[in-house]
C-alpha cells in the first residue's frame, strides 16, 4: 500500500470515529487546514517535475476530495444526531394552558401626537414635518435669532462638525420651528399648520431630556390678531383636556421671533395632590397658575425672511412640550421614564393600537 493509500485510510477510520463535531473539527485541521499534513503535501507539487505532477496530482486530489467528503457526510450524521437529541429532550406538554399572546401599545407621546393632530385638523390646521437635521439659517437666522443669543450655545445646541454646501452650520434642530420656515418659504399664505416631532438640547434631569417631542403652530393670514391667538389655545386646550373649564393668562415675554410675545399661563387645581389643569382662580378651591407654553405674533422680521410681506401677512405661533403635555393629562411625574424602555412603565401607560382619538368620543377616551 502507497503512502498516500496508507494516509487515506488513517483519516478515514479517524473521521468514522469521532464522536462530536469539536473533535471532527480538530480532524478537519488537521488533516485539510491551512497547515494540514494533506494541504503539505499538496503543497510540493509545486516542485514536482511535469512527469511526477501527472502521476501524483491526480493521487493527492482524490485523497483531499475523499477526507472532505467523509468529514462532511460526518458532520451531518453528526448535527442530525445532536437535533435529534434535543427533540427528544424537549418535550411539549399540550394539556398546559396557551400562554398570553404578546401584544404592544401605543406610547402616550405618539397617542398624544394623534390627539393634537385631531384636534387641530378640526380647527383647519394640517400637520406639517421637517427634517431634524437643520441648517444654522432656519433653525436660528431666520427666526431673528441673534449671532450672540444663548441659545446657540454649544452647551444648549448639538453641533455637527461639518458645514452644508453652502457653508452654514448644521446641527439637530432645537425645536420644529424650522418647519415654520420651511412652510411660509415654500407655501402661499393662507397658512396653518402644527409641526409636532423629536427636538434635541444639551439637558437632562427629571423634567428635561436631551431629546424631547414638540409641537408648535402657525397660522399666516390677513388680519390676524392676539385674540385669534387666545381663542385658537382655549379651543385646543378644552379640547385635549374635555374640560369647558380651562382658564388661561398671557404674560407678557419675550422670543426673538415674537412680537409681542406672551407666556401662556392656565389655571390648575390639586386633586388627591396632583395638579389638575381647570377650575377657576375666583374658587376656593387650592391651585395657581402653571406655565404651559409660549406664544405672540410672528415677528415681521421672521415673514419678511421667509419672503413675504409682513404689511400684508401676519400671524401667530406658539409651541410646548408635548412630552409635558403627556404628564398633565395622564399623570406621569417623571420625564425620564419616557425613554426608559421600562415594559411595566408602557404597559401600564401605554394605549391600545385601536384607541384611535376621536373628537367624537373625546380625543383621550
Amino acid at each position: 500500500m502507497s503512502d498516500t493509500e496508507k494516509l487515506q485510510e488513517e483519516a478515514l477510520t479517524a473521521i468514522v470515529g469521532a464522536d462530536s463535531l469539536d473533535a471532527l473539527e480538530t480532524l478537519r485541521v488537521g488533516y485539510i487546514g491551512k497547515q494540514g499534513s494533506i494541504s503539505g503535501l499538496m503543497k510540493t507539487l509545486g516542485k514536482m517535475t511535469p512527469e511526477e505532477k501527472q502521476v501524483q496530482g491526480p493521487l493527492l486530489n482524490g485523497l483531499r476530495s475523499a477526507v472532505a467528503d467523509a468529514i462532511a457526510a460526518k458532520k451531518s450524521e453528526l448535527e442530525t444526531d445532536a437535533l435529534n437529541a434535543q427533540l427528544a429532550s424537549e418535550k411539549l406538554d399540550m394539556s398546559l394552558p396557551a400562554p398570553d399572546a404578546p401584544h404592544g401599545s401605543i406610547h402616550p407621546v405618539s397617542q398624544v401626537m394623534e390627539e393634537l393632530a385631531e384636534i387641530f385638523a378640526d380647527m383647519g390646521f394640517a400637520v406639517a414635518e421637517g427634517p431634524e437635521i437643520e441648517d444654522d439659517w432656519r433653525n436660528f437666522s431666520a427666526l431673528n435669532i441673534p449671532e450672540t443669543h444663548p441659545a446657540r450655545a454649544m452647551h444648549d445646541t448639538f453641533y455637527f462638525p461639518d458645514k452644508d454646501a453652502e457653508g452654514r452650520d448644521m446641527l439637530l434642530r432645537t425645536h420644529t420651528s424650522p418647519v415654520q420656515i420651511r412652510t411660509m418659504t415654500t407655501q402661499e399664505p393662507p397658512i396653518r399648520i402644527i409641526a409636532p416631532g423629536r427636538t434635541f438640547r444639551s439637558d437632562s434631569d427629571a423634567t428635561h431630556t436631551p431629546m424631547f417631542h414638540q409641537v408648535e403652530g402657525l397660522v399666516i393670514d390677513k388680519d390676524i390678531h392676539l385674540g385669534h391667538l387666545k381663542w385658537t389655545l382655549e379651543t385646543f386646550l378644552k379640547a385635549y383636556f374635555e374640560r369647558e373649564d380651562i382658564h388661561l393668562r398671557l404674560r407678557p415675554s419675550y422670543f426673538p421671533f415674537t412680537e409681542p410675545s406672551a407666556e401662556v399661563d392656565a389655571w390648575y387645581t390639586l386633586e388627591k395632590g396632583r395638579r389638575v389643569l381647570g377650575g377657576h382662580p375666583d374658587d376656593a378651591n387650592e391651585g395657581g397658575w402653571m406655565e404651559l407654553l409660549g406664544s405672540g405674533m410672528v415677528h415681521p422680521k421672521v415673514i419678511a425672511n421667509c419672503g413675504l410681506d409682513p404689511d400684508v401677512w401676519q400671524g401667530f405661533a406658539f409651541g410646548c412640550g408635548i412630552d409635558r403635555l403627556a404628564m398633565l393629562k395622564y399623570g406621569m411625574d417623571d420625564l425620564r421614564a419616557f425613554f426608559d424602555g421600562d415594559l411595566r412603565w408602557i404597559n401600564h401607560y401605554g394605549f391600545d393600537a385601536l384607541d384611535v382619538p376621536t373628537l367624537s368620543k373625546g380625543v383621550g377616551a
